[in-house]
């Protein structure tokens, strides 16, 4: 008895092994099999980059290894972070079409759009330096260019204000330095920051600059950004046209007197206040005082 007992313990054992091995086995099998699977279906490959670009009309020098190793790691940055590339792809459009005639009434290059998003991402962003806006004004920079900042009333919030007042400190950069790319790395150093290091460098070329990283960074950023956007699908964005965030249909109220609710008067006007907080962000407070019957336009949706 104790025998059998002994041979059926043992044939237990090996039985276990067995089929632990035979699970290994598998295991090791499936394992193989997963590997070749993912590498044949997963690539991650280096984004296209072109031998000739340009931005503004001036070429970007690609065939400088320095350039080349810079511009490419904004682009990998760009590319690699879907999410937030997606939905600039898909703002896009709806404030472009604000932003681009306006650039052209001023006669800046249209690829200054891109620097807008660069910006702030295409939206009313404030930054922990407080500068605001889709073009990230500070507020001593905005004051001069004719922007109104107080209590009630925020111009860095107004996208075609705004878009107005960095047009003009690029043109007034423009006559400084002759160079669109010096322009914008400008508005981001500022003019005196960048005067300051062409003339202890001794260079008038931004490609030739040492910068602080932010700036020197800025310019490539904003580079990778019009690659992606005038050739989404080149980098795997693939977009449908209704994926494109469409515009709200507008009426314009001129209004040049006090408004004491602003709750009140969005509901008078068919809409409410949320949606009158949505067009019009640079409202920024429940009322909108006027004594100087001052000619304001609100924003309200069509009816």
């Amino acid at each position: 008895m104790n025998y059998f007992k002994r041979i059926t313990f043992q044939s237990l054992i090996f039985l276990g092994m067995v089929l632990i091995l035979g699970s290994l086995a598998f295991t090791m099998m499936e394992a193989d099999k997963y590997k070749t699977w993912f590498t044949d279906n997963y690539k991650v490959k280096s984004p296209y980059m072109p031998v000739d670009l340009e931005f503004a009309g001036e070429k970007v020098l690609v065939k400088d290894p320095d350039i080349n190793e810079r511009l490419d790691r904004e682009l990998m940055a760009t590319v690699f972070w879907q999410s937030n590339t997606m939905m600039l792809l898909k703002r896009s459009k709806k404030y472009f079409a604000i932003i681009e005639p306006i650039l052209k009434e001023y006669g800046i290059p249209e690829d200054f759009k891109y620097l807008c998003v660069a910006e702030s991402g295409l939206s009313n962003a404030t930054s922990p330096s407080g500068a605001k806006g889709f073009w990230q004004f500070m507020e001593s920079a905005a004051k001069p260019l004719g922007l109104e900042m107080n209590e009630y009333v925020d111009e860095r919030f107004h996208l075609e204000k705004s878009t107005r007042a960095a047009c003009r400190y690029l043109k007034e950069s423009y006559l400084q330095y002759n160079n669109w790319t010096l322009s914008a790395a400008s508005y981001n150093r500022g003019a005196n920051g960048t005067g300051r290091d062409m003339a202890y460098q001794g260079v008038n070329s931004y490609y030739n600059l040492y910068m602080n990283d932010e700036t020197a960074r800025y310019i490539f950023r904003i580079i990778a950004y019009k690659m992606i956007f005038q050739n989404p699908e080149m980098y795997g964005f693939f977009l449908k046209e209704e994926d494109y965030y469409p515009t709200t249909p507008l009426v314009l109220d001129n209004v040049d007197s006090t408004i004491t609710d602003l709750s009140q008067y969005a509901l008078k006007h068919g809409t409410n206040y949320k949606m009158l907080k949505v067009l019009n962000p640079w409202l920024r407070d429940r009322s909108l005082p006027n004594k100087s019957r001052k000619a304001y336009q609100v924003m309200l949706p069509l009816q």
